[in-house]
């Protein structure tokens, strides 16, 4: 696992002083979510972790299949790239289209799994 930029872990340090409550972006998913928030990397460029914030979701640990959750959790790495690909601006996902259509792939998985609503 690569580092998280400095810069993000200050602004979520900050985030969590401020009170922010971090959820499951996947609890509308399923009603397993159990355990800690965690960090999931979602995307990958070139071989490496992406690390844009909106590429690191807030996953619980049930359903990145961490902890206790291990080899036994709701880990459903498409539906994770499914939000990671919705939050990130278009821009972006043109930049990111090398090797992967990052806007085809997020336009199959809209069809897939429906028009992602970012509530949190």
């Amino acid at each position: 696992m690569n580092n998280v930029p400095e810069k993000l872990k200050e602004k979520w340090r900050t985030e969590d002083w401020q009170g922010v409550v971090r959820t499951c972006m996947r609890v509308d998913d399923s009603e397993n979510c159990a355990g800690r928030i965690t960090k999931e990397h979602a995307l990958y460029f070139a071989g490496r972790q992406l690390q844009d914030e909106e590429a690191i979701l807030d996953i619980c640990a049930y359903h990145h299949g961490v902890d206790e959750f291990q080899d036994r959790g709701g880990l459903d790495k498409e539906r994770n790239v499914w939000i990671a690909l919705n939050r990130m601006p278009e821009a972006r996902l043109v930049v990111l289209s090398k090797a992967v259509d990052q806007v085809a792939l997020r336009d199959r998985l809209n069809k897939k799994y429906g028009a992602y609503e970012n509530k949190i």
